[in-house]
């Protein structure tokens, strides 16, 4: 499992024109799901990001989580975070999930950052989306497992 956690100061998905998931402060998470990928690897990713401290305290420094200010979450699903480039020039996404384990576990990742207190919006699992942020920092750390 793969998450590109990018620090935002707003973020929102559509599709086909609507809204579907829209935050303020918080964190948008493009989540890739590989073949092989369990609970256990969700669990942990889910934990990590939690407490991930990438957000700046009154002395400006990186102390602070997303939950201790009162952070948003807008996780999108990307299947491509597994696309293999290192032969030939087309992506090869043999390394990505088929899509009904892949949503499983997505919409379980989505659960478990519920369960540690945090407010999340999502995407459309498997739609086609426009994802618009603006990041702030810009703050971008990539989390595997």
């Amino acid at each position: 499992m793969k998450v590109v956690v990018q620090r935002v100061k707003k973020a929102k998905v559509t599709v086909d024109g609507q809204v579907t998931g829209e935050i303020g402060q918080g964190l948008l998470l493009l989540v890739g799901i590989k073949v092989g990928d369990t609970e256990a690897e969700a669990d942990f990713i889910a934990d990590k990001i939690s407490g991930l401290r990438i957000f700046e305290d009154d002395d400006q420094k990186m102390n602070l989580s997303v939950k201790d200010v009162g952070g948003e979450i807008l996780s999108v699903s990307q299947f491509t975070l597994y696309g293999d480039v290192s032969k030939g020039r087309r992506p090869n996404f043999m390394e990505a999930a088929k899509p009904h384990d892949a949503e499983r576990l997505y919409t379980y990742f989505n659960e478990k950052l519920r369960a540690n207190g945090l407010p999340v919006e999502t995407g459309v699992f498997g739609a086609m989306m426009a994802v618009e942020l603006i990041n702030d920092g810009p703050v971008t750390i990539i989390v595997e497992k």
